[in-house]
């Protein structure tokens, strides 16, 4: 969300942001929304503060002016009364245009509707040259018996999964191992949960434009979240924070949910693409100074990539363009890891910035040192998700007998095993 203010002092800014991120949205009817809100609030102003003149001169009054000041009194506050009806369902309105404002994209994105627009910043790590026949994924994991993947389609569906042996214990292992590194780097680990109220994933950002992508819990008034982000984003809502407590570091673990609306057909078999998964989510809530969140947003993006380079994977960092960074979003870079049996890379990791677009929703302010309460900057990236980091995991370091050797990195967290 905007402040109308600077809607107002930056009306060029906001409408190439409206037109760069493809986001429907008629400006002028919001800001002849506020104005009509704002001409409403003027005239109950004035209505009351006729009533109140007329209260003060009634106990004053000769009898015989009571009854019509009485009735001019009764008139004024039914006017005001009516006026107040109209300005809620105005208001209402306003704050459904408001939702939909973009965040103001930093000018070093690529302008484009869509991921085809998106450019590769780097690429990091040797994609393997294997000299015999690789296996996907599914193949390695029937191979060495580490999941019933087909049974679990029976018993709850497509798009679900169930390890078992090995590769559950790793998996189990990778999510701890992502919360020690991000603790080792100053984040508190905190544990959240996946069910959420409407209002957090408005304040969050995902609603009101992704519902039909989110499970919903309607006799609980609730809905599955598909981040750790959610929660963490409303946790301090309308407070105020003291500046000096800044910034607040959290890496966030929870399980996670996603509907995968409208993209039947779409990476069905395996586990890239699931409607249930664990992510250790990093999550940053600083002052709101622009090279201060460009900091965060570089170290972020380091340790994501920390853990990539530590399980060998290789992987590309991608400036995300205008129309495929989101609503909110200032700064947004994907990391997407080698996938061997795709022949390309996909995504893994999102890194985000969103200035003080989230905070603004959400209510998350802080005292500066002069005294000032200001709304903060938010930043927010992955550190780890599973299963689909499994996908690149297994099929980068497979053998050629159809075993999968583990990372250095990673041995000590199986035993000190050399394979799977």
């Amino acid at each position: 969300m905007l402040g109308m203010d600077f809607i107002k002092a930056n009306r060029p800014t906001v409408e190439r942001a409206i037109r760069d991120k493809g986001v429907t949205l008629d400006l002028d009817a919001l800001l002849a929304l506020d104005g009509d809100a704002r001409a409403l609030k003027t005239e109950i102003d004035n209505l009351r503060a006729s009533r109140n003149a007329i209260s003060a001169r009634f106990k004053d009054a000769r009898p015989e002016e009571k009854a019509a000041l009485g009735a001019e009194a009764k008139a004024a506050g039914a006017k005001a009364s009516e006026l107040e009806a109209q300005l809620g369902a105005k208001e209402t309105e306003l704050k459904q245009l408001m939702l939909k404002l973009p965040g103001i994209p930093w000018d070093g994105a690529p302008v484009g509707p869509d991921e085809s627009f998106n450019t590769v910043i780097r690429s990091e790590g040797a994609v393997p040259k294997f000299d015999f026949e690789p296996l996907d994924h599914v193949a390695l994991i029937e191979k060495n018996e580490w999941a019933d993947l087909s049974r679990i389609v029976q018993v709850s569906g497509s798009r679900t999964y169930c390890l078992k042996g090995r590769l559950a214990l790793l998996e189990t292992k990778l999510m701890g191992w992502a919360l020690d590194r991000i603790a080792a780097a100053g984040f508190t680990p905190i544990t959240v949960p996946a069910i959420a109220r409407e209002q957090a994933f408005l304040n969050q950002g995902q609603f009101p434009g992704h519902v039909e992508e989110t499970y919903a819990l309607p006799n609980d008034d609730a809905f599955l979240a598909g981040t750790a982000e959610v929660a963490l984003t409303s946790l301090h809502s309308g407070e105020i924070v003291d500046g000096a407590k800044l910034p607040i570091l959290y890496a966030g673990y929870s399980p996670c949910f996603r509907r995968e609306a409208g993209s039947a057909g779409k990476d069905v078999r395996g586990l890239l693409r699931v409607h249930q998964f664990l992510k250790v989510e990093q999550w940053v809530m600083c002052e709101a100074d622009e090279e201060m969140s460009a900091e965060w947003h570089a170290t972020l993006l380091r340790l994501a990539e920390d853990m990539l380079q530590a399980m060998e994977i290789p992987y590309q960092v991608i400036e995300t363009s205008t129309g495929d960074m989101g609503l909110g979003k200032y700064r947004m870079n994907d990391i997407e890891s080698w996938v061997p049996s795709l022949d390309k890379y996909r995504e893994t990791h999102s890194c985000s910035t969103l200035h003080d677009w989230q905070a603004r929703r959400a209510n998350l302010r802080y005292r500066d040192a002069e005294g000032k309460v200001r709304f903060a900057h938010t930043l927010n990236n992955t550190a780890l998700a599973s299963p689909r980091i499994l996908v690149p995991l297994l099929e980068n370091h497979q053998t050629a007998d159809g075993r999968v050797r583990l990372p250095a990195a990673l041995r000590d967290l199986m035993g000190g095993d050399e394979y799977l």
